[in-house]
């Protein structure tokens, strides 16, 4: 059976005051995984990522989300197709004036009819999600870094979004914590049924959480393929990025 599509780029390319950052990028993310996008600082993997939310234009090329071209969409249907689209950013991105639960409640507040007592009940289940339910009157500058991460988490999934981007959501963290949260990320894409994109450089991470692997290298897909397959890779960049942590380990078990 021919798995679903949920993003499809095709011949993607973008220039910054003259200076090209992306050439043809073309890849593909599939319903249910988690498409992890990586290589070294510089590669492109953030400038796809702000591509694929509406935050740069698409001038040349192609990309499809959800079974929609970005590019052809009317201001109503972008908005329609970015309330489907949950996004975790690295810093977290809470309103520091607001409590936990008032900034996970946010997104509801903002684009639903739903009354204050369910947006109440829907907080304190994502929270419970991410155990942190017990944070809802907690205030961001009260938190840890892991738990901060895990409060911007629940905003990201607030509205049940089909698809999940994230942009280096282990930054900062501690190994002990960045392996809960990947473990965290792995069980919500499992228990909601979400796909996920991620934006990392973190091996430790994307040999925990990734199905599959996109490779930039100077703007290229260099390699585009599952995870295993990006493992036992002979492409040199490839090969010497998974080397760097695990020298001496027979990663291809």
């Amino acid at each position: 059976m021919e798995r679903e599509k949920v993003i499809e780029v095709k011949n993607l390319m973008a220039s910054f005051d003259g200076l090209r950052v992306l050439t043809d990028v073309s890849f593909t993310a599939y319903q249910g995984e988690v498409t992890v996008i990586l290589g070294s600082s510089g590669c492109g993997k953030s400038t796809v990522l702000k591509h694929l939310l509406g935050l740069y234009p698409i001038n040349m090329g192609y990309a499809q989300v959800l079974g929609q071209d970005i590019t052809a969409l009317t201001e109503k249907e972008q908005k329609e197709l970015y309330l489907k689209m949950g996004v975790f950013y690295q810093n977290g991105a809470l309103l520091n004036s607001m409590t936990v639960g008032e900034n996970v409640a946010l997104p509801l507040k903002q684009h639903s009819l739903l009354p204050d007592t369910l947006i109440t009940e829907i907080v304190y289940m994502k929270l419970g999600l991410v155990n942190m339910q017990d944070a809802f009157h907690m205030y961001p500058s009260q938190l840890s870094g892991g738990m901060l991460k895990r409060a911007a988490l629940a905003r990201a999934i607030v509205m049940d979004p089909p698809i999940l981007f994230c942009d280096e959501p282990g930054a900062g963290l501690d190994p002990i914590s960045l392996q809960s949260l990947d473990e965290l990320i792995v069980n919500l894409k499992e228990q909601l049924g979400m796909s996920v994109i991620l934006v990392t450089h973190e091996v430790s991470s994307i040999m925990r959480v990734a199905n599959r692997i996109v490779y930039l290298e100077q703007g290229r897909v260099a390699f585009e393929g599952s995870l295993k397959q990006a493992l036992s890779s002979e492409i040199s960049s490839v090969k010497q990025f998974f080397s760097v942590l695990y020298e001496g380990d027979d990663l291809r078990k």
